[in-house]
């Protein structure tokens, strides 16, 4: 780093951040040379001169690294009107980065060439009057979408990205068949609900994705997998271009997890899986239990027995010939009396 345009035999204090400078340096005149740089000598650099201890110039050091070659997929989620490419890079630069863009379809030597920064220019490239139509994604920078030139090509579409920055570039090139790329979007609102009285059954219902753009010209086929939360093991069902379904094998009172993709009938790949849905087949109500209440019991205590009822003696009556006499206690003297008489 040079401290302005000072003589070559200036005298110079350096400070970073407001500090004094402790990394490895070399100091020669107005120069300041770091001998070992890394993330941590990241800083705003103030020079001063000493004869008046002024500030001379100040020098904003970021540090940043070479880019390596950025992965690149391309795929089309609405199949067929085109097909996006993406790209990253697998280790950061820690400065801006720029990407240069190419997509080619030969033999006809369509060329689309993308500038990527901050904001992203677009250049379109015309041959024989005939162009391959780039977009910028408006939502992921590192992203460029292009339109189909012509359905059911087979010829592949070679694709090259160039990451560039102020300390050097690197390229990945690479090729995509038409039919390799197209992969749907997971199917949507997916929804599973117990059938009554079926103890057994669920019904699952779905949507194609909404990204399909027509899907009576180029339908879809479906994978359902399933599965008790008891279990790790999937069951399968392959279907046509059918929205529903019917579980018929289900496990009784257990909870399930349901997932759908999709994949176009001739081509491509199978989606990712839809968001999961849990759902448990119908169970019946368990029937009220009849207890014995209060009121029951009072009922039974005031219904006349049908039973003869028991002789019981009387007080005063005679039993079997014998003058024997019942007293209650409190009128034991009454009866003393009675039996001395």
């Amino acid at each position: 780093m040079l401290c302005g345009s000072l003589d070559n035999d200036a005298s110079v204090t350096w400070k970073v951040n407001g500090t004094d400078v402790k990394a490895r340096r070399r100091e020669e005149g107005p120069r300041l040379t770091l001998m070992e740089v890394d993330m941590s000598n990241n800083g705003l650099y103030s020079c001063f001169q000493n004869s008046d201890d002024q500030r001379s110039d100040q020098i904003s050091l970021r540090v940043g690294l070479p880019p390596r070659e950025p992965q690149v997929t391309c795929r089309s989620n609405t199949y067929p009107k085109g097909f996006y490419c993406s790209w990253h890079l697998q280790h950061s630069t820690y400065i801006p980065t720029e990407f240069e863009v190419n997509v080619q379809n030969h033999p006809n030597s369509i060329l689309a060439t993308a500038r990527l920064a901050h904001l992203l220019r677009f250049l379109i490239r015309w041959h024989n009057q005939r162009s391959l139509e780039v977009k910028r994604d408006e939502v992921h920078k590192n992203r460029c979408h292009v339109k189909f030139p012509e359905l059911f090509s087979s010829v592949p579409y070679r694709v090259n990205v160039t990451a560039v920055n102020a300390l050097g570039k690197a390229s990945t090139a690479t090729s995509f068949e038409e039919s390799s790329m197209v992969k749907p979007d997971p199917p949507e609102k997916v929804v599973a609900r117990p059938i009554p009285n079926n103890v057994r059954r669920l019904e699952v219902t779905w949507s194609s994705p909404s990204t399909w753009p027509d899907i009576d010209s180029f339908p879809l086929k479906y994978f359902l997998r399933y599965r008790p939360l008891i279990r790790d093991q999937w069951q399968h069902v392959e279907l046509s271009d059918s929205t529903s379904h019917t579980i018929t094998d289900a496990y009784v009172g257990k909870e399930y997890i349901i997932q759908l993709a999709a994949k176009d009938m001739e081509i491509g790949t199978w989606s990712d899986w839809s968001v999961a849905v849990h759902a448990t087949p119908w169970t019946e109500e368990p029937k009220p239990i009849t207890s014995t209440t209060e009121a029951d019991v009072l009922i039974a205590e005031t219904t006349p027995s049908s039973a003869p009822p028991s002789a019981k003696p009387r007080v005063g009556v005679a039993i079997g010939g014998s003058s024997t006499f019942l007293c209650s206690s409190h009128i034991l003297l009454a009866c003393v009396l009675l039996s001395i008489m």
